[in-house]
């Protein structure tokens, strides 16, 4: 070893990174080190980033540390709104323009100056700009006020919580509270992630040699030929490493789960009713007895279909009787709601919420008899998708029709199902459901949530069978939040699985026990 060979200082080497790579260690050497942060800088989800944060780590240039924290996280909405406006703020310009418009004009008007308002947010809009005292209402007429400047200021505030949100920055306390009502924004458990440079990675900065290269996956001539591979990033394959082996096919444990639920009601009994996702309003919500300005068929609880589109029923009779039901209470012995019943609006449609919809056709296809049925199939609401939630899951329906069943049949029905499902005691209370009187819920223990409710029921108002024509029998009905069920027997604790795609977990995950099927 020549003198002063031991002592020489390691002759740093340039390294060529993809496009976003660069972006990322430019974001990370401006002092921006959270990912969230990092990924809105770069206009991209941090998902987007994560294999690339993995990959420059693996290199010796940046330094990952994670945290658990609850964080306050866009919705869906929350995040629609900071793209296109809040639909206060695009009301308020349509307002600065025209003056005065008519609140059912309102979309059509706002389109004629390219501001894109939904029927939805036109009603979202007016109640916010109300509760901020910044509209004149004059019979169906609506204008500004002279004096808006609080409003916009609020209507700024609100922004300015949404895109901090965003970039994952904290807001105060009010603003949170705010934005959760709205269900703008909502508290969920994230790991905070945090990166930092690494000694090499600020040893090559101040040199300036990191530069941006193309990736390459696959070597070509043309490449060799112009010398591009000598800028370009190589992504390294490891031909020595064993693939995978992945076991034989297996139905996903979830599927099993439902085709075991069907074999056990048609062995107490039962039939399988069917029907459509795509549902009119008439049995969704309607011919249940549920009020035309009731909240849950708003739009933060119903998926409504796009363009006003209805359904056809012909049947003029039943509709009649269902006005008079939910006007004054027919002759069911109610007062009905009191109101102006609309036949329109009972033909729009939605995405069926609930599976009573179809026990609402059943009993009007078969009338009055002896006859126990079960719908298990999907429903949709505007749920955020959570540990416990999803906005696509399904439920268990089902209706006993018949002239000696009581509130006894129902009870008897959930304790028979959790004893053949391996639930264990069903705890139940009081419970209010528009449709049914009495109701009651039903609640099992989840080894890792706690008592967590599955089993709602109750027994048909007059005022859902008898515009059905039915007069002589009694119908128990129940939806059971099948999906809550399955976490328990499946041993899970988070409602994703159910739908994942981890070979891992469609593997290893139990089996229904068929012996079940014979207690």
């Amino acid at each position: 070893m020549r003198e002063g060979e031991a002592n020489a200082t390691p002759i740093l080497e340039g390294v060529f990174l993809p496009k976003r790579q660069k972006k990322i260690l430019d974001s990370i050497m401006a002092g921006v080190r959270d990912v969230d942060a990092i990924a809105a800088r770069l206009g991209v989800k941090r998902e987007d980033i994560m294999r690339d944060i993995e990959e420059l780590r693996a290199k010796d240039l940046v330094k990952v540390a994670r945290q658990y924290k609850e964080k306050l996280v866009l919705t869906d909405e929350g995040e629609k709104y900071l793209r296109i406006g809040l639909p206060e703020r695009r009301l308020l310009e349509l307002l600065k323009r025209v003056k005065e418009v008519s609140r059912k004009d309102i979309v059509s008007k706002a389109a004629e100056f390219g501001i894109v308002l939904e029927p939805a947010e036109a009603k979202i809009a007016v109640a916010q700009l109300a509760r901020l005292k910044a509209l004149v209402f004059r019979d169906d007429m609506i204008s500004l006020r002279p004096d808006i400047g609080d409003a916009e200021r609020k209507i700024r505030e609100v922004e300015e919580a949404l895109r901090k949100i965003s970039l994952g920055e904290s807001v105060e306390e009010e603003a949170a509270a705010l934005l959760k009502r709205r269900k703008l924004a909502l508290k969920k458990v994230r790991a905070v992630i945090s990166v930092e440079p690494s000694a090499r990675l600020n040893a090559l900065y101040e040199k300036g040699l990191v530069r941006v290269g193309r990736v390459i996956t696959s070597l070509t001539p043309e490449i060799i030929v112009s010398g591009e591979w000598r800028k370009a990033v190589f992504k390294p394959f490891d031909l020595s490493v064993t693939p995978p082996r992945v076991s034989l096919g297996r139905k996903h444990p979830y599927l099993e789960f439902l085709d075991w639920i069907r074999e056990i009601l048609v062995s107490m009994g039962f039939e399988e009713m069917k029907g459509p996702h795509v549902e009119m309003e008439l049995w969704n919500f309607d011919a249940l007895f549920q009020a035309q300005d009731h909240p849950a068929r708003e739009i933060h609880d119903t998926y409504f279909v796009k363009g006003e589109l209805r359904g056809r029923f012909e049947d003029k009779d039943y509709l009649r009787r269902i006005a008079a039901t939910h006007e004054n209470g027919w002759i069911t012995g109610s007062k009905g709601w009191g109101y102006k019943w609309d036949p329109e609006r009972a033909l729009r449609l939605v995405l069926r919420t609930q599976t009573t919809a179809v026990s609402m056709r059943t009993i009007y296809e078969r009338g009055e008899g002896e006859y126990m049925c079960f719908s298990l199939d999907r429903v949709f609401r505007p749920e955020n998708l959570d540990a416990k939630h999803s906005m696509e899951f399904y439920q268990l329906e089902g209706i006993i029709v018949g002239r000696n069943v009581t509130f006894r049949n129902l009870l008897g029905f959930f304790q028979s199902m959790a004893d053949r499902l391996g639930l264990g005691r069903v705890k139940v209370k009081p419970a209010y459901f528009p449709f049914t009187e009495p109701s009651v819920e039903g609640f099992i223990k989840h080894p890792k949530l706690g008592w967590i409710e599955v089993f709602p029921g109750g027994m048909f108002r007059p005022e859902v069978i008898m515009p059905l024509g039915l007069r002589n029998v009694n119908v128990a009905a129940w939806g059971i939040g099948i999906d809550r069920i399955a976490m328990t027997v499946l041993g899970i604790d988070d409602i994703r699985l159910l739908f994942t795609q981890d070979i891992d977990f469609v593997k290893n995950a139990p089996k229904p026990l068929v012996h079940q099927l014979i207690r």
